[in-house]
């Protein structure tokens, strides 16, 4: 009975810290900001460092727009959009890499329809870069992070410890 309470206590603990690891180690989302807008819908963007993510939102007190297209123009050069099962959109930097400031251009075909939005990409926001290295203080949030899981796990462990001594 004893082998096979510690043996449940250790699988337990694997499984918390395999846990916290996959909390820790997810990079945040990047932040979508409204680009340009007409009377149907609102262009918002958002940078990564392999793409322009690009989201169209029904402008107030519209429908959802059906979304059939998307053709996008950065500082003149022509790229591809692909769509994401969640209703963006995908847009490769041209040349590899994201440009500090850009024109954008996108017509949007929906519902019909055919728009032409345009606005200008203002430098990224700051904030934790391609190999995953980050300022300062997004460290110290992750190194909190990692101390609370620790102190939730000692938690559990000690829970498991005399929960199993009184069944002894």
């Amino acid at each position: 009975m004893r082998g096979v309470s510690r043996t449940q206590l250790w699988l337990s603990l694997g499984a918390l810290l395999c846990a916290a690891q996959a909390g820790v180690a997810e990079p945040p989302a990047a932040p979508f900001t409204p680009l340009a807008h007409s009377t149907l819908v609102t262009l918002e963007a958002a940078r990564t460092p392999a793409a322009l993510e690009l989201r169209v939102r029904p402008a107030a007190g519209h429908d959802a727009p059906a979304v059939t297209g998307l053709t996008v123009s950065i500082d003149g050069k022509s790229a591809a959009a692909a769509a994401a099962a969640d209703g963006t959109w995908s847009v490769p930097w041209p040349g590899g890499t994201a440009p500090a400031h850009a024109a954008l251009e996108v017509l949007i075909a929906h519902d019909g329809l055919h728009e032409v939005l345009s606005g200008t990409l203002g430098p990224a926001a700051a904030g934790p870069t391609a190999a995953g290295s980050g300022s300062a203080a997004d460290g110290a949030h992750h190194h909190q992070q990692l101390a609370w899981w620790i102190l939730n796990i000692a938690i559990v462990l000690i829970a498991a410890l005399l929960i199993s001594r009184r069944l002894s």
